[in-house]
């Protein structure tokens, strides 16, 4: 029974963090609304690309889990020792790590080329 409480608990947290956040918004715009201020305020005139390159990202950082993996597995059966697991996981968060710090290079130089254009 304590089990759907707890649930029940986090649920109705998660609500009302979300119900306090849009009421509170919708507050806020309709006071700006009546001292007069422009709906347009609301809105950016530039469209703003939210995950313009997440595929790239992911795309990445599942190739430097892979290397990772691979190179742990090697790592383990080059030194004697029982450290599969440390290998292992250490080699994939390096690897997924270094990843995504080259996807973040990646992303940099391509969305500076993209304001360049512009």
């Amino acid at each position: 029974m304590s089990e759907i409480l707890i649930v029940a608990i986090i649920f109705g947290a998660i609500f009302g963090v979300f119900y306090l956040y849009f009421s509170t918004r919708n507050k806020e715009r309709l006071s700006l609304i009546e001292k007069g201020a422009d709906a347009s305020l609301f809105y950016s005139t530039k469209k703003k690309k939210t995950f313009p390159w997440l595929t790239l990202k992911f795309g990445m950082l599942f190739v430097g889990i892979a290397v990772g993996t691979a190179i742990g597995i090697l790592f383990t059966n080059s030194f004697p020792l029982n450290l599969e697991p440390l290998f292992i996981f250490s080699m994939i968060f390096l690897f997924g790590g270094l990843s995504l710090i080259l996807n973040f290079m990646i992303e940099r130089k391509l969305s500076k080329k993209d304001d360049e254009a512009e």
